[in-house]
């Protein structure tokens, strides 16, 4: 099995893909890419099995990059999720000083949750994006001609480049933690553990009032609890958005098969993307008249109103005819 993931090594993405036991197997390949786009286009093209993406962080919300990619092109579908407690250090090369540091280079989503203690101990130094965390700490041990003196990464990042660590547990949010998923090709969707997830984008036919009410009634009729819910831009004009929501449940279960068919009715496009097992293992919540058995009970009491069976006299009639 070969493994995408976001590196280059060091990331908190490998740290989430060592977590699977399947990935950091003796005979698993693990292959770093330089962006999420990447790293799941070589898994459209079949380069690799399955690749590990940052999709949620506590602090900042959902990772657009991710979001995106799964929102479009050929579809993949989610087959796992890891969670990933997120400690950051302010890493520099030997001989570098805190006061030194005129320029950090980080990750968009790290800088985010480090932007209070940058503020409080160093308030002048610029802030230059970088594709990984652990991508800001190899550009700053490849050379001089780094754009910035210190890089905001993992603790591994900074051993494995050889930097000297200026600050340690640097994060604004002590109980930070990172979501990373795997990504398959579409297959068999893992089983029911009942404390699963299914991840799905909806499409509006168009915007309109009420129109997000519309999408969120198919899972409050039915007793499904969301566990996230973002828009993001469809790209084609302003005001134009699609919903990228995780709900508690399994495809397998009556509740969200039949929210998935009253979504299907009433919005131009449902993008499925998976039923998977929840990495915290909170088993779902499941509302009075909202079981697998109450679906059913209501579907063949209907289905006997349908077909209704003649009465004695009906039948002794028909024979005497």
């Amino acid at each position: 099995m070969r493994y995408a993931y976001l590196g280059p090594a060091g990331t908190f993405t490998e740290q989430a893909l060592l977590q699977r036991p399947e990935a950091s197997a003796p005979d698993a390949e693990r292959v770093p890419y330089g962006s999420v786009d990447a790293a799941l286009a070589a898994l459209r093209a079949g380069d690799v099995d399955a690749a590990v993406v940052p999709i949620e962080n506590s602090v900042e919300g959902g990772v657009s990059a991710t979001l995106d990619a799964l929102a479009t092109g050929d579809p993949l579908v989610v087959i796992g999720e890891i969670l990933v407690p997120i400690t950051f250090v302010l890493a520099a090369r030997a001989g570098t000083t805190l006061a030194d540091v005129r320029a950090v280079g980080t990750h968009s989503h790290a800088w985010a949750q480090v932007r209070g203690w940058m503020s409080r101990r160093r308030p002048e130094p610029t802030y230059v994006p970088t594709l990984s965390t652990a991508a800001a700490a190899a550009g700053l041990a490849s050379g001089d001609d780094s754009p910035y003196d210190a890089a905001v990464c993992a603790p591994v990042a900074a051993t494995v480049h050889g930097l000297q660590v200026l600050a340690s547990d640097i994060g604004d949010n002590a109980g930070a933690v990172t979501r990373f998923v795997l990504v398959a090709r579409p297959g068999e969707a893992p089983a029911p553990t009942g404390a699963d997830k299914t991840t799905m984008v909806l499409f509006q036919r168009a915007d309109h009032p009420g129109g997000l009410l519309t999408l969120l009634e198919q899972f409050a009729a039915r007793g499904i609890n969301l566990t996230r819910l973002e828009s993001r831009p469809t790209g084609e004009g302003m005001g134009r958005y699609c919903f990228s929501i995780d709900v508690e449940g399994h495809l397998a279960d009556e509740r969200v098969g039949e929210a998935l068919m009253g979504l299907r009715r009433v919005c131009a496009d449902v993008r499925y993307l998976g039923s998977y097992p929840r990495a915290d293992r909170l088993a779902a919540t499941v509302e009075l008249g909202t079981s697998d058995d109450d679906f059913v009970a209501a579907r063949d009491w209907l289905h006997a109103l349908r077909t209704p069976q003649a009465t004695p006299g009906q039948a002794g009639s028909a024979r005497a005819g």
